[in-house]
């Protein structure tokens, strides 16, 4: 391939190519790029290999489908999950591109369909796993063909330093040697400047642009609060979100099938989704969600690698993740489609000591001093009282330079922070006075005078703080010990029957050169209005409200028709700005974000006649669709 890219349609490489606006006007349905787009896919028209770090919901798919769709040629996109590949052609095929997936899961005539249309040139996408990019057959296949470029999503998954590690993807290697004149783009959500460095070395990328885009999402807002009693808080959190598209996460497939049943106990259309799943019940249960049958999937961090669903509301951690790089990655599956929406996490103090546990079983030592680095990442991010987003942001070498982002609890008031220097050198003076070997239990009854058999038994009712907490509640000692704990101060070791010690690095605090500080919510914490993000459509009134439902409904049963999830259709953003702006022709509708050519052809005319109705006070029941056109599957 030359430096010129040849441009579908051309007859020679100096012929001018559609201007891109153009193309993504029509094919895309959206007014102008969004920052980062345009250089990548120049670049991919060039010829050049790209490494694009890029948030969840950034539009990293319109910087491979677009090109793909300009250029002669295959473009392979190398995507982790093949549950997710159907989903992904689904949404490519609804904007008019010609996309393909080939994996396990089609019967063999399909396979055999996909490589005929694969070999007579009639695919601009095909979607592939790392393990069938590996086979020889199919690079046999692949060295027949004329390959665009190759597009590996999920990047990160090669790097041994990334949060979600794979080595399938090492196989990816081995593409410059075998197809030194094809062009490689590498994209991925989450990538520390280490991951992105281990990433461009693995993948061989040569002299690639550079992309390393914002991770701010703005419309996210980033909540933490104790766990107390998660059962408790999980539901009534679902409730003031009742009918609206969330993930929870749990450690383990356990808690995962507690929660699921809990809340369907109380009504809530909700299904589990971990690894201990049959493939066909888990696959199901994925389905469900993807179109709008279930409203909550409660999950491992198995669910959820570069899910496309839009419309997910709400990203709940009932349990402390391991990683910043996994936290981010896993919120951002809330609010793809500019929307806002809500993560949420319950910090449960005891998590923090089983993680480190777990941590230190690694045996590769490396392994294991980045395992407790990301770990302290993420309990530092969880328990320090500064701005969530800054934090989160300074991790991965952005800096964020408002005072303020007005889209945190910290920010918004919701938590305080209280000086807790004397309180925490009152728990550690008991810690050291009882001999640094008895558990968080013991520690709290000595500092609240509490007259227990145990503590007269070995004397601790005759140290100097034994009642010196008796004016504050036990809740309060907790706090101030999970604390303690948290920031390293503490140490509790042992599994079974866990025991504290102070740790070298207290002694500051207990010296007074340090002061100590705990986060604290507030009680009168409100529930979070909706704030439109930069950029998003014009605030919804009551009616507006009204005929966005009206269309939700349409754009479900129209998407049953075709047996696509609901958000290949149009996402939850074009049809707020429907109810919004309630175009009455096709070129109206056109002007609505989210609606290209292919799409108003299939499904301008229902939604048309819908907002007519609508507009006119009755309900019609809309056209039938056409039949699907054929694709490449």
């Amino acid at each position: 391939m030359t430096a010129s890219a040849d441009i579908r349609g051309t007859t020679s490489p100096a012929s001018s190519p559609p201007a891109l606006t153009d193309v993504l006007r029509d094919l895309f349905g959206f007014p102008a790029f969004r920052a980062h787009q345009e250089p990548v896919i120049r670049a991919l028209l060039a010829a050049r290999d790209a490494f694009v770090v890029m948030p969840t919901g950034g539009g990293k798919s319109l910087c491979y489908q677009l090109p793909a769709h300009l250029l002669e040629g295959t473009c392979v996109v190398v995507s982790p999950l093949i549950s997710l590949m159907k989903d992904q052609v689904d949404a490519a095929t609804a904007t008019g591109l010609r996309a393909a997936y080939l994996n396990s899961a089609l019967w063999p005539w399909e396979q055999n369909e996909v490589s005929h249309h694969l070999l007579r040139g009639g695919l601009d996408l095909l979607y592939v796993s790392p393990e069938r990019l590996a086979m020889p057959q199919f690079l046999a296949t692949l060295a027949r063909i004329r390959l665009s470029f190759f597009a590996v999503d999920e990047a990160h998954c090669i790097s041994e330093w990334g949060h979600d590690f794979r080595p399938d993807y090492l196989g990816l290697a081995t593409l410059t040697e075998r197809f030194p004149g094809t062009p490689i783009a590498a994209f991925t959500a989450t990538a520390t400047p280490r991951v992105q460095e281990d990433i461009i070395d693995k993948l061989r990328l040569r002299s690639p642009l550079l992309v390393r885009a914002s991770f701010n999402r703005p419309n996210l807002f980033y909540r933490i609060r104790p766990k107390v009693n998660p059962a408790k808080q999980i539901l009534s959190f679902v409730r003031k979100h009742a009918g609206q598209a969330g993930i929870i996460y749990r450690t383990t497939r356990r808690s995962v099938e507690e929660t699921a049943t809990q809340l369907r106990d109380h009504g809530v259309r909700a299904v589990a989704y971990h690894a201990g799943l049959e493939d066909r019940e888990r696959a199901a249960n994925q389905e469900a969600f993807n179109r709008d049958e279930v409203d909550v999937v409660v999950a491992t961090i198995a669910f959820g690698m570069g899910i496309d669903k839009s419309n997910v509301r709400y990203v709940l951690h009932a349990d402390l993740p391991r990683s910043l790089e996994g936290y981010y990655q896993e919120t951002g599956r809330a609010g793809r489609d500019g929307e806002p929406a809500e993560c949420f996490l319950l910090l449960g103090f005891g998590d923090i000591p089983k993680l480190r546990y777990f941590n230190e079983q690694i045996p590769e030592e490396a392994e294991r001093k980045h395992a407790n680095r990301c770990l302290a990442a993420m309990v530092s991010f969880a328990t320090v009282y500064a701005c969530r987003r800054k934090q989160l942001l300074s991790y991965f070498d952005e800096v964020y330079s408002p005072p303020s982002c007005g889209a945190c609890d910290v920010c918004a008031g919701e938590v305080e922070s209280v000086d807790a220097t004397r309180d925490a050198q009152i728990v550690m003076s008991a810690i050291v006075r009882t001999g640094q070997r008895f558990g968080m239990g013991h520690v709290i009854d000595v500092v609240a005078g509490a007259s227990t058999e145990r503590i007269h038994a070995l004397g601790h009712d005759r140290i100097k703080t034994y009642g010196i907490g008796a004016d504050r509640p036990r809740h309060h000692w907790r706090l101030v010990l999970d604390h303690l704990i948290a920031q390293g101060l503490v140490a509790q070791s042992g599994k079974e029957y866990p025991t504290l010690s102070v740790r070298p690095t207290a002694r500051d605090v207990l010296g007074g050169a340090v002061p100590f500080f705990v986060s604290i919510s507030r009680d009168r914490v409100p529930a979070r209005q909706s704030t439109p993000s930069p950029g998003a459509p014009i605030a919804a009134g009551a009616q507006d409200a009204d005929l966005f439902e009206v269309l939700r409904g349409l754009r479900r049963r129209l998407a049953g028709e075709l047996g696509v999830p609901p958000y290949v259709v149009f996402s939850d953003r074009t049809l707020r700005e429907m109810a919004a702006l309630r175009p009455a022709c096709d070129a109206e509708l056109l002007g609505v974000t989210g609606v290209g050519q292919r799409k108003l052809e299939q499904f301008g005319m229902a939604f048309l006649e819908a907002i007519a109705a609508f507009v006119a006070g009755r309900r019609t029941a809309p056209p039938a669709l056409p039949p699907p056109a054929s694709g490449g599957r």
